[in-house]
């Protein structure tokens, strides 16, 4: 019974990355640019209005380097759970996954929990002991008794991979479904993306960042409620009605309703469960979180919350899915003179709120959509900021002996050029497939960051070597790997078949990389190494109770 639960978690983690990778390729093709959406600007300048508010009272607050990175550690476990849900659920969550249900239907129950099963790991494993021994990024926890510099660079590179990655494909999403949603161009809503980042960020840091999360999480959860709770009126809150009436209407009927077999082969569907999962737990901008709030009980209290709203949200996810297919799909309003979809099926969700609330609720959902791509960018800006300056200038480059308000202005130097460097990304990656991005991104937090963070934290004997070794070996691996297979070496490249034939790399780059951090740890002898290991009990300690942790308490 487990195994086959277990397989099933695989093979729906997968999907669901499969389908966040639609997404974006389907916002980087030909998009129609529709009529000027006049509520939706409203309302986003409304939104805007907010948060630069909110950027400003922050930026009164940020006058230290923890109230900068770490928002002073004074965010409640509450609001950092609430900011870490507006951290995850991104545009192609809320778009993807409600387009996966109105063609698939229910496949799409299975796509939308897929999300959830990072978290329960975060919560026991490496939450509380995140927030002991770390101060403001997971390198901070993963070098704590290793030699700094090494490990400091090779997370720092690591996490940069994942930002620069994850940064290019949220910038060009936004464009496309900006000149979607709003009819504004392309290279406008490009710059309008980078500004806002770089100002919540510049300005306010992880306060206002934090904000930013928590606002747009909020209207994200209201807005979907309603369209939900309006397709529930419409069949007199009857799932048995709601599921009877798609499958009338849908044109493959009651094959809806049975599990499919969208998943290409097993290693497809475990390599993408894999980079899913354990993705999420090395993902540099959701890790950061952890350190905004004040000691180990609240940061496991965040993560509880966190996991609550985000599968609150793929269940209504769900039942949009689903609304879509009875109140979009049979109205020839939404439909071009082909009989498809206006701006294809990840559109759905967006007629779907103008068919239950009007042009003005059309309006409320499209600029929900744009701060929704808002608040993941701010959170990776402030992620790669914090891996340039507190990892290799003040860790690296310095020792770990800079001048706090240097770092915190090396920092914001970082954040412009980010912003600049996203935004120019932006604009030449327009014509270009980034589906891959994202799911590179997640590999890579799967293959170098998370099994370096984690054995950091639970194995006696890694060592310096092993760590720095097994996870540049588990980085170059993800990274070739990607590049020879079907995504990049084919589609991008042009060639006619690839060199490894799957899309995603890790299921055999994480091996690789925990192989290789096993074995050159082993085998390290060094006087160096045997300090290491004998700083292991220390850290348990620290880590189990926060005896010693920055502003904690122990628990």
């Amino acid at each position: 019974m487990m195994t086959a639960v277990f397989k099933l978690t695989l093979v729906a983690a997968g999907s669901l990355l499969t389908s966040a990778t639609a997404m974006a390729d389907a916002l980087t093709g030909p998009v129609t640019r529709q009529a000027l959406n006049v509520p939706a600007i409203i309302m986003f300048l409304i939104f805007v209005g907010i948060t630069l508010y909110i950027t400003w009272w922050a930026s009164k607050k940020s006058q230290s380097a923890s109230d900068y990175y770490a928002a002073g550690g004074n965010i409640t476990g509450f609001q950092n759970g609430l900011a870490i849900s507006g951290d995850f659920m991104s545009a192609a969550s809320f778009l993807g996954i409600s387009a996966l249900v109105f063609t698939s239907g229910y496949d799409g129950l299975i796509y939308s929990m897929g999300f959830l099963v990072g978290w329960p790991m975060i919560m026991f494993l490496i939450a509380e002991r995140l927030r002991n021994l770390g101060r403001y990024t997971f390198a901070d926890v993963a070098s704590f008794r290793l030699s700094k510099r090494p490990v400091r660079t090779l997370s720092a590179f690591g996490s940069l991979a994942v930002v620069a990655l994850y940064l290019i494909a949220q910038m060009v999403g936004a464009g496309k479904l900006i000149q979607l949603l709003f009819g504004l161009n392309y290279h406008i809503a490009v710059v309008v993306v980078g500004a806002l980042m770089v100002c919540y960020v510049l300005f306010g840091g992880m306060l206002a960042t934090t904000w930013v999360q928590m606002i747009k999480a909020a209207i994200l959860l209201f807005g979907a409620s309603f369209m939900a709770l309006m397709v529930l009126m419409h069949v007199d809150f009857s799932l048995e009605g709601l599921f009877n009436e798609a499958v009338a209407v849908h044109a493959n009927g009651a094959s809806i309703m049975s599990p499919g077999g969208l998943v290409k082969d097993p290693i497809s569907a475990i390599s993408l469960g894999l980079a899913l999962m354990f993705g999420t737990a090395g993902l540099p901008h959701i890790l950061m979180r952890f350190f905004t709030v004040g000691n180990a009980k609240e940061a496991r209290k965040s993560v509880f919350v966190a996991t609550g709203f985000i599968g609150y949200f793929y269940i209504l996810t769900f039942i949009i899915g689903f609304g879509a297919i009875i109140l979009v799909s049979t109205n020839p309003a939404f439909k071009d003179s082909t009989g498809a979809i206006i701006g294809g099926t990840n559109m759905v969700a967006v007629h779907l709120a103008n068919a239950v609330g009007g042009s003005i609720f059309l309006g409320f959902i499209s600029a929900v959509a744009f701060a929704t791509i808002l608040a993941v960018v701010a959170g990776l800006a402030l992620a790669g900021a914090s891996a340039i300056s507190h990892d290799l200038y003040a860790g690296v480059i310095k020792k770990d002996n800079a001048d706090e308000k240097r770092e915190v202005r090396i920092s914001k130097i970082s954040v412009l050029v980010l912003g600049v460097v996203a935004i120019v990304l932006g604009i030449a990656f327009e014509t270009q497939n980034v589906a891959f991005m994202v799911g590179l991104a997640f590999s890579i937090a799967a293959s170098c960051n998370f099994p370096v963070l984690l054995l950091s934290m639970y194995w006696r004997r890694l060592t310096t070597r092993g760590a720095v070794i097994g996870g540049g070996l588990g980085l170059i691996t993800a990274i070739v790997l990607m590049i020879l297979g079907p995504t990049i070496w084919v589609q991008v490249l042009g060639h006619e078949t690839p060199v490894y034939p799957y899309d995603y790399p890790a299921l055999f780059s994480m091996a690789v990389a925990f192989i290789g951090i096993w074995l050159f740890s082993v085998t390290d002898n060094s006087a160096s190494a045997e300090r290491e290991r004998a700083l292991f009990d220390a850290q348990f300690v620290r880590s189990q109770t926060g005896i010693g942790a920055s502003g904690s308490v122990a628990h």
